[in-house]
C-alpha cells in the first residue's frame, strides 16, 4: 500500500483542482473538494495501472505537504 501526497487548490470560480506531485501528468478538476478527491483517488489507480501496463516504473511516494502558520503584516 502506497500513500501519495495530493495537493488541492481552490479555483477562482469556486471549483477545485487536485494533483499528485509524485505522479506527473495526473491532475483533475471538480466542482467541489469532495468531487476532486473522488476523481484524484480514481485517477491514481488508473494512472498506476497504466504505468504498469506500459512497463514503466511506479514512482515511490516522496512528496510531503505541510502547513506553516505566519502572522500577516
Amino acid at each position: 500500500m502506497r500513500e501519495y501526497t495530493v495537493i488541492y487548490e481552490r479555483a477562482n470560480d469556486g471549483g477545485w483542482g487536485a494533483y499528485v506531485p509524485d505522479l506527473p501528468g495526473l491532475g483533475v478538476v471538480g466542482d467541489t473538494r469532495e468531487e476532486a478527491h473522488q476523481l484524484i483517488s480514481e485517477g491514481i489507480v488508473i494512472h498506476i495501472a497504466g504505468l504498469i501496463e506500459d512497463g514503466l516504473p511506479v514512482p515511490e511516494p516522496s512528496s510531503y505537504a505541510g502547513l506553516i502558520a505566519v502572522s500577516a503584516a
